[in-house]
């Protein structure tokens, strides 16, 4: 509130001056905050249209995938069968009977990479319910236990873990955790570490999930691009695991993302809505 003008000229000239300069600078103020608003809408409207354009391109990849793979599967079950006989037939040749049973793991593995890719292209409903995040990360860490064995790699589980509760469908959770946590072992190299803990999200009505590895880290020029089907770096494997786990994320409103871990590696922050009850 402006102070009343003082009656002598010089003192009411100097009292004008300085009210003029208090609204001018309180209007400025004003204008950086509005345009600072503007900037964080500008970029928030940006990313809401990169994330909408990225979503329409795998719907329609997604389709296309899916009727590649149902034509696959189709022989491929034929293929299985005929070879599964053959080795019944070639009993008394152990030779010939060697290299129709390397024909039936070759057609196991291909139908692996089509089921990938069904997983990837489905719309399997989400049959949400209050899950716990540890009961989930156990079952994964069995699933794992040869993977980590083999490059002995240490798992550490934060026992805060224990009491959070997410309202997630436990099968696709899982599938999300397992594909995250193999590609975090593959990371670590041998004798690394694997870290799980969780943290409110930006709300309370939110879990943060944090799976880290102390590997290499994710180069800044590809971070984006390694929830997209298909894309990997490494020399074997189909680079749909990270792309189910971020469709299975997208399916329950939540999200996943990935950065840098403090003191090297790297930390996929999987985002997810709290159980009620929790």
């Amino acid at each position: 509130m402006v102070s009343a003008i003082p009656k002598r000229p010089d003192q009411a000239l100097d009292a004008i001056i300085s009210a003029y300069n208090e609204v001018t600078e309180r209007l400025k103020q004003s204008h950086d905050r509005l345009a600072e608003e503007v900037r964080r809408l500008r970029g928030e409207v940006e990313e809401k249209n990169r994330e909408l354009a990225r979503r329409e391109r795998l719907a329609a990849l997604g389709e296309m995938a899916a009727g590649v793979a149902h034509e696959i599967r189709n022989p491929l079950c034929g293929i299985n069968l005929f070879a599964s006989v053959l080795c019944a037939d070639l009993s008394d040749r152990p030779q010939c009977r060697q290299l129709a049973r390397k024909i039936v793991a070759g057609v196991r593995t291909l139908d692996g990479v089509v089921g990938d890719i069904l997983a990837f292209a489905g719309q399997a409903p989400v049959e949400s319910r209050p899950v716990r995040i540890a009961e989930v990360i156990n079952a994964v860490v069995e699933l794992v236990e040869p993977q980590r064995e083999a490059s002995n790699t240490t798992i550490h589980i934060a026992t805060s873990l224990v009491d959070v509760q997410v309202s997630a469908d436990f099968d696709q959770l899982q599938r999300a955790i397992l594909n995250i946590t193999l590609n975090a072992i593959e990371a670590a190299e041998p004798d690394g570490n694997v870290w799980f803990s969780a943290t409110e999200g930006e709300t309370q009505a939110e879990v943060c999930l944090k799976i880290a590895d102390d590997g290499p880290g994710i180069n800044p020029s590809i971070r984006e691009r390694v929830f997209n089907p298909f894309f990997t770096t490494k020399d074997t494997g189909t680079g749909l695991g990270l792309a189910i786990a971020h469709r299975i994320a997208e399916a329950h409103g939540g999200r996943v993302g990935v950065g840098p871990r403090p003191g090297g590696g790297a930390i996929f922050r999987l985002t997810l809505k709290a159980a009620r009850d929790r």
